[in-house]
């Protein structure tokens, strides 16, 4: 069964493994990755010491309750919490919250694609919300997958649905894919 099929029964699963990321990044060395060492990393090596907590994970995913699950070549899923802190002024969970938590995981899938000595930035995001989403859903993944890998640019679509299988959001990217370190002067 793949993450985007679910079952009614689904969420005890997501969230043992939510526990199980938890407890590698709780036991483990996290450090902050410098540039020489993410230069000298696939994105899928750098996506794989997130999850198994020897680098620190991004300091949004704290702030916005979200946190890596699964990674593997060209595929990112990230689970989010949708709280109280969450909300927009009628009392859902704001746009800004589906969107930066679908970003993630279209950009990490990319990631998890490239080569040591490649980086990517985000240049365009579209994010469609279909369904409303309330801090009564307990948990949410965005799963991500890879559409191409270019020289220059990468694309990828991702889902957001719940633990019973509903659609909440979709979304795509387009990524710039560029060389990281600097040039030298002329």
């Amino acid at each position: 069964m793949t993450s985007t099929e679910t079952s009614p029964s689904q969420l005890p699963q997501w969230l043992a493994e939510e526990a199980a990321v938890r407890g590698r990044q709780a036991a483990g060395q996290a450090a902050v990755a410098g540039a020489a060492r993410l230069a000298s990393m696939s994105g899928l090596e750098l996506m794989q010491s997130l999850l198994a907590g020897s680098l620190q994970a991004a300091s949004i995913s704290r702030t916005l309750d979200f946190m890596l699950i699964e990674v593997e070549h060209g595929r990112a899923v990230f689970q989010g919490t949708p709280g109280p802190g969450h909300l927009n002024p009628m009392g859902g969970v704001h746009g800004g919250w589906y969107a930066t938590l679908l970003d993630s995981a279209l950009g990490c899938c990319v990631h998890a694609a490239l080569p040591a000595g490649k980086a990517y930035t985000t240049l365009e995001l579209k994010v469609n919300i279909v369904r409303a989403l309330s801090p009564q859903v307990q948990r949410v993944r965005a799963e991500g997958r890879i559409i191409h890998v270019g020289g220059q640019t990468a694309t990828a679509d991702a889902r957001l649905f719940g633990p019973d299988g509903k659609l909440y959001a979709h979304g795509s990217t387009t990524c710039l894919v560029f060389d990281p370190r600097p040039r030298p002067a002329a």
